[in-house]
């Protein structure tokens, strides 16, 4: 019966999107496409708009759940369509 959880959890991973991919490597991602400027007025989180910078938004990040998801959720949503174009 383990095993079966163990391949339920392994499977849940394979249709996980972010399984595998740092924080920071998704900053710089959307840094690279977006630009600063355009997550600070998408967001408005202070770590995008005042002297930005990857290590501040990580730790803003890192103790927000809630601005995390909705970096990660953009992420995908940013991924998804670069894979349709």
């Amino acid at each position: 019966m383990e095993k079966d959880n163990n391949l339920n959890g392994a499977e849940k991973q394979l249709n996980n999107p972010l399984h595998g991919v740092r924080l920071a490597d998704i900053l710089d991602y959307l840094v690279k496409k977006h630009g600063w400027e355009y997550l600070g007025d998408r967001f408005n989180f202070r770590c995008f708009t005042h002297d930005p910078s990857v290590n501040s938004s990580l730790k803003f990040l890192r103790k927000t759940d809630w601005a995390r998801k909705k970096v990660e959720d953009f992420y995908i949503k940013s991924i998804e369509r670069e894979r349709r174009a």
